[in-house]
Parts: structure tokens; sequence; C-alpha cells
């Protein structure tokens, strides 16, 4: 998956942006489906197989979106001023390079720091681009963009800005084509506005109505120098989520995970999340509701123009997932 993963998080696509991102996993796609559709707000639903007798609707998602930064005025000497799209962190931005979907790239300066402990508010920094007055500044209120950084190839393990969630999205492509035969009903939606309040997936879970969802996306991990307290290592396998701060997992879905994970001998994790939540939120909550869950991959650096995972938990996950999928489910 290294190429394809290289590619993915090349394009930007900060969430109600992510068209590009559409186009690139439906040409990877195309050939693999039995049906795919786009819906109104944007996501990407592939359906592959008919349920059979002993099948269910089955709904996995894999968000396509990523954090980003918008313009929000320009000055007369050129510097833009910006605000947030989703959760970006104001220590992880000063001297990082963005890149605007009109094509125009700066970098993110800042006031002189007066604390060496505490970075300056996002509101007080700005983007040079370059330029040198409001009139030949190439960006305008309004203009989205994204962190920008070369893929970063470490053998077993990689680093690259927009790994959440381009990671998962290279995994659920990858669970469709070595996905050769199910009795179940699956679609595998490829959502967008994640970030946001996981729009996407509410809309999608809403219309598809599944009987099981399971959301793949990535985690925290506490497996780095003075690091928050978390039960999640690089290496050690997939995560299987417990709970986090929008659900608690249907217990099960946990037992449906790690039953399999056991009968293959795949190592995973357990997985509380204090902050932030994934696109299974809304599989448990629309309608008449489902049981859903989360199989989450390892993240070093969330939400940085530099995460990292270990392609290794990506394997486990994809060989768990294809494995669950192949075969009867049997939740009660």
């Amino acid at each position: 998956m290294k190429e394809l993963l290289k590619k993915l998080v090349q394009i930007p696509a900060p969430f109600g942006y992510e068209s590009a991102m559409r186009d690139a996993v439906r040409a990877e796609i195309t050939n693999l489906a039995d049906e795919i559709q786009v819906d109104a707000l944007g996501n990407l639903i592939a359906r592959k197989g008919q349920r059979g007798p002993d099948g269910l609707r089955v709904m996995l998602s894999a968000h396509m979106d990523e954090i980003g930064i918008i313009a929000s005025h320009v000055d007369e000497n050129g510097f833009v001023r910006f605000a947030p799209l989703g959760n970006v962190y104001a220590h992880n931005c000063p001297g990082a390079r963005v890149r605007f979907l009109n094509g125009a790239r700066g970098l993110i300066g800042s006031p002189r720091y007066t604390s060496s402990s505490q970075p300056p508010a996002i509101p007080d920094m700005f983007i040079d681009v370059g330029a040198t007055s409001r009139e030949d500044c190439p960006v305008k209120v309004g203009d989205p963009a994204v962190f920008e950084n070369t893929f970063l190839d470490l053998g077993q393990r990689v680093a690259a800005k927009s790994l959440d969630n381009r990671i998962s999205v290279a995994a659920q492509i990858e669970i469709m084509r070595r996905l050769s035969t199910s009795p179940h009903e699956i679609h595998f939606v490829f959502s967008v506005q994640e970030e946001v309040g996981q729009k996407g997936a509410l809309v999608a879970a809403y219309h598809l109505q599944p009987e099981l969802g399971i959301a793949l996306d990535v985690t925290t991990t506490g497996d780095t120098p003075n690091s928050a307290r978390m039960a999640v290592e690089l290496g050690k396998g997939p995560a299987i989520k417990v709970k986090d701060e929008g659900m608690i997992a249907d217990p099960r879905v946990v037992r449906l995970l790690a039953g399999a994970a056991e009968k293959l001998n795949i190592p995973t994790q357990r997985e509380i999340l204090l902050n932030g939540t994934t696109d299974a939120r809304w599989m448990q909550a629309q309608r008449a509701g489902a049981p859903a869950g989360t199989l989450s991959i390892p993240c070093r650096y969330v939400h940085s123009p530099s995460e990292m995972v270990d392609l290794g938990d990506v394997e486990h996950a994809v060989n768990l997932m294809v494995h669950l999928l192949s075969a009867p489910v049997h939740l009660y």
C-alpha cells in the first residue's frame, strides 16, 4: 500500500473540499465495486456483494478529509490571517508550510514568542506567501489550504501529513481488493467532513441503515517520551475502540473484532480515547440504530504536519477485516 498511500497523502482535501480525493479514490475502486454512488454531501459509497441468508448490511467508513486552514483576512502588506478548519493545534503551526487549493504556497509566521513554553494563539499568526501588498497576494479571503510536507519513508514506518485518515482510506481500498467473496452486502463509505462533526457519516448512515457499522480511523498513542497516558503503541497491532468522546462502542462489536483477531493470531490493543470520536458515532445513532465500533490504526503526532504510522499495524487491520467480512457474523 505504500505507493498508494504516498499518492493519497499529497492530495489536498480539507473538510468541505474533498473532491480531488474522491476522484482519486474512485479511480482506485472502479473495478472493485458492484455499484458506486456519490451522495449530496459528497460521500463516495461503493457497494460490494449482495446480502445472503446469513449476511448483514454492513457499513465500513474511512473519512477522506483532513484538517486545514482558511484565509480570513489579507492585510495591506500581503500577509494572510487564517482560521482553522478542524482541530488545528497552535503549537504545530509556526514555521509550517501550507498549500492552498488554488496552488499558492506559503509558510506560517508568528509574532516573537514572549514565553519559550507558550506559542502564540492562531489569531496572532499569519501566512507569508511572499507577497508585498494585498494586490499581489495570490490568496483571497475564503481560500482553503492544508499543511504541506514530503512523504517520509522509514521502512516499516512512514510519516506524512494527513495520515489521519488517508491511512484508513488506503486500508479500506486494500480490503476491497482482497475481499473475494462475502455473505454480506457491504457498503464501503469514503466519507466527507469527519473533522467537523462526522457529518458525512451521519448522512450516509441515515441513508444506508446498516445492521453493522465499523469505522476505520487512526488513534493517538502513548509511546513517545513524556506523552499522555494512552494504552496504545505503534507496532503492537490495530486498536479496538472501547470508548471515545462521542460513543461507547457496542460490546458485541468489540467482542467480534477481538474474537476474529484471536482466531487469526493478530495482535490487537484496547483503545479508550479521551478526546475525539469517529464516524462510528453516527452509525450507532441513526434511525433505529445499529451495533457499531471502530478499528483504529495507531498514529503518532495526530493533527500535525508529520504524522507517523507502522505499516505492520495497517496490514493486521486489513487482514482482520477481510477475514471478518468473508464469513457470517454472529452478534447475538
